[in-house]
């Protein structure tokens, strides 16, 4: 008796779950929508889509038991707003813009949007701009701004964005866009993307670009950007990877220092374009992952004061033109896997001392018969003793190390830099996490 008695007991408080759980779940569901809120949903969309969409009859209850895809709803004050907008050809059952899409004004009395994307929704034969005005509606809530590929989508960035103060991500790809990047953007402070690339933007990055502090990417690649990098933008030290590639660029030729070190960019020291780079006075790629072979081609900066590409991988033999640069004060190789014969005479390593640095490469050697015992370059092995010992075997006789290290040095370079006369400009970027400004050069 008590055994069944217990059964029904533990049954009646199953069943009482359920039921509480069911009515709490579509108490949920059945939160109401604003009118307002649901007219301006429908039409924002039915701007895109094509006005044979009839989005009352398809969705009557959009945000509850008849959802649209790409739209996303949440909660606020016990109301069902619209938080998420995603149109275009994502997936089988996504919304497809129609052949003359428009952005309707109802886009703007979506109060609580925190995203807006679209892709691929206005061709080439339906040119239209983005609005410029009524963007100060959205300043609030919007977080996300993208649009994508869309070959239509002509005329200027709006100024207007920048008053989106709750931007964090804007990303305008494969558009039409033309004109200037706006200086307006400057002033989304909360920004940490900004990609523009593949568009016909032109004139000169805004300076304003620079007070973006919290900026993680920047990627402003294959437009008609001109003129000089401007020097604010070396102080984005949240910056994870800038992109400027293919564009008109002309301040590459003036850049005097470039600093890079300890960053975990990796890749091929070969890759860049060395002839673009001939002002540089200082360079410092040092503990930056590099592999492959020092090219000759570096030899072509005859500018070159200071250069490190210590703590790297780096293999293959030292090219002996390095010793030719006229202005070299400092040359640092440590740390790498650089084999062969040193062929610098010993009037360079007299006149460099000890900011010259080659030894922890232990296939490494020098001819003693070329250079006397008092000015051999510190911890690297005669090259008879490495045919006698085996590659690997380094002269430990010597002990001198570099005063201070690569890249404090390198800053004091660039920092007495600073007073010669013309353009300077200096990217530091030390201690950041793979800063990808490589990509500048490229």
């Amino acid at each position: 008796m008590g055994s069944s008695c217990s059964k029904h007991l533990a049954l009646s408080l199953l069943l009482l779950l359920l039921v509480h759980g069911c009515s709490g779940q579509q108490g949920e569901a059945a939160a109401p929508m604003e009118e307002k809120e649901k007219r301006a949903l429908y039409a924002a969309i039915e701007g895109f889509v094509g006005k044979g969409w009839n989005g009352s009859a398809l969705y009557p209850d959009p945000c509850g038991w008849s959802p649209i895809q790409g739209v996303s709803c949440d909660l606020f004050n016990g109301m069902w707003y619209p938080t998420v907008m995603s149109i275009g050809p994502v997936l089988d059952n996504s919304l497809q813009c129609s052949a003359d899409a428009k952005f309707s004004p109802q886009l703007f009395d979506l109060k609580h949007l925190k995203t807006l994307s679209f892709y691929s929704c206005f061709p080439a034969a339906n040119p239209t701009p983005i609005p410029a005005a009524s963007w100060d509606k959205l300043a609030g809530s919007l977080e996300t701004l993208e649009f994508r590929t869309n070959p239509g989508l002509t005329a200027a960035i709006p100024a207007s964005l920048g008053r989106l103060s709750s931007l964090q991500s804007l990303v305008l790809v494969e558009n039409n866009l033309t004109g200037a990047v706006p200086a307006e953007l400057g002033a989304l402070v909360r920004l940490r993307r900004l990609v523009l690339s593949g568009n016909g933007l032109s004139g000169q990055i805004p300076a304003s670009l620079g007070g973006l502090k919290g900026l993680l990417k920047m990627d402003l690649s294959n437009n008609l950007l001109q003129g000089s990098l401007p020097p604010e933008l070396a102080g984005l030290r949240s910056l994870t990877l800038l992109d400027l590639r293919n564009n008109s660029f002309t301040g590459m030729a003036t850049l005097q220092d470039l600093l890079l070190s300890n960053n975990p960019l990796g890749g091929s020291v070969q890759q860049l374009a060395w002839e673009k780079l001939l002002s540089l006075a200082t360079l410092d790629l040092s503990n930056l992952g590099l592999v492959g072979a020092i090219p000759e081609s570096m030899a072509a900066l005859t500018r070159l004061r200071f250069l490190a590409l210590d703590h790297n991988r780096l293999t293959g033999n030292v090219p002996p033109k390095l010793a030719e640069l006229p202005n070299i004060g400092a040359l640092y190789l440590n740390g790498n896997n650089l084999t062969g014969t040193l062929q610098f005479s010993s009037a360079f390593y007299q006149r460099m001392g000890r900011r010259f640095a080659s030894w922890d490469n232990p296939g490494l050697c020098y001819n003693n018969v070329a250079v006397d015992a008092a000015h051999a370059p510190p911890g690297v092995t005669v090259c008879k003793d490495v045919q006698a010992a085996g590659a690997g075997v380094r002269d430990k006789v010597d002990g001198r190390t570099p005063e201070v290290s690569s890249s404090l040095m390198a800053t004091s370079f660039a920092i007495s830099a600073s007073n010669v006369n013309g353009f300077w400009f200096l990217v530091l970027v030390q201690g950041m996490v793979a800063t990808s400004l490589l990509f500048i050069f490229l």
